[in-house]
């Protein structure tokens, strides 16, 4: 048994290095060449297709699949790893589903951009589910006493507002205008270009610390990896096209970046 267990931890040891290896590349990578959808969209990346269904496509396998390791792997049984599920699940349930229906442009992406983030999902999702039913430790109803579950789970929660909010001001900003793009204001708009971002990297966080896990420290990881170039192009894109756009407002740390 001991052999066998090395060899997994072994293993999953190699894989989170080579994908935290890949996460650093592409990070740099996306410094360079910012993703091609959105306000970014631009010709030369293949066929594309509607924008909402790309949305569902590509981060719904984040909720579906773990629903099935659960399944597979009698998550049901322990109360704590019920709990991981419940906020992850609202989380992609709200980004896969309830996000998308709400859009209200039509558009597109490229099909290449929804399979790339389709698989960074599947990884991501196989990564927690090796944690929690193969690799992690073994939690107990104590977890839900432990400082760190609690200081991580008011800490995902202030990162789910600030998301959940920003992405709301967004919505209604576009509800209310005939032009494609303006200036967001309200809420940590006032301070920064992407705090829709900003809260997704704290909820991530927050996850990390009340999961106490390497899958969700890489997520973490990811996350920043993912949307802080993101938040540079949009920054760079919001001062190019609005020449009021405010001088003191920062990428996505108020103060700081």
């Amino acid at each position: 048994l001991i052999p066998y267990v090395n060899l997994k931890m072994k293993m999953y040891e190699i894989l989170i290095n080579i994908w935290i290896a890949i996460g650093v590349i592409t990070f740099f990578t996306l410094l360079i060449i910012s993703a091609p959808y959105g306000r970014h969209l631009r010709t030369g990346w293949g066929y594309s297709l509607p924008k909402k269904f790309g949305w569902i496509l590509m981060e719904s396998p984040a909720l579906y699949l773990m629903w099935l390791y659960y399944f597979l792997y009698d998550g049901f049984q322990n109360i704590v790893l019920i709990f991981f599920l419940v906020i992850w699940s609202i989380h992609y349930f709200n980004r896969s589903i309830v996000w998308p229906l709400r859009i209200k442009k039509d558009g597109s992406m490229p099909i290449l951009v929804a399979l790339m983030a389709f698989v960074f999902n599947a990884i991501n999702t196989f990564f927690h589910g090796y944690w929690f039913f193969l690799m992690g430790k073994q939690y107990d109803s104590s977890w839900f006493f432990e400082p760190v579950f609690i200081i991580g789970f008011l800490i995902f929660l202030l990162g789910m507002f600030i998301n959940i909010h920003s992405d709301n001001l967004l919505m209604k900003l576009s509800k209310n205008s005939e032009s494609n793009y303006q200036i967001p204001q309200g809420g940590l708009y006032k301070y920064v270009t992407s705090p829709n971002y900003l809260g997704e990297i704290i909820e991530w966080l927050g996850w990390a610390i009340l999961t106490w896990s390497i899958s969700g420290a890489v997520f973490f990881f990811w996350t920043i990896f993912n949307l802080v170039p993101r938040a540079i192009s949009h920054h760079r894109w919001y001062k190019q096209n609005f020449k009021d756009y405010p001088v003191d407002r920062r990428i996505i740390i108020p103060r700081i970046l």
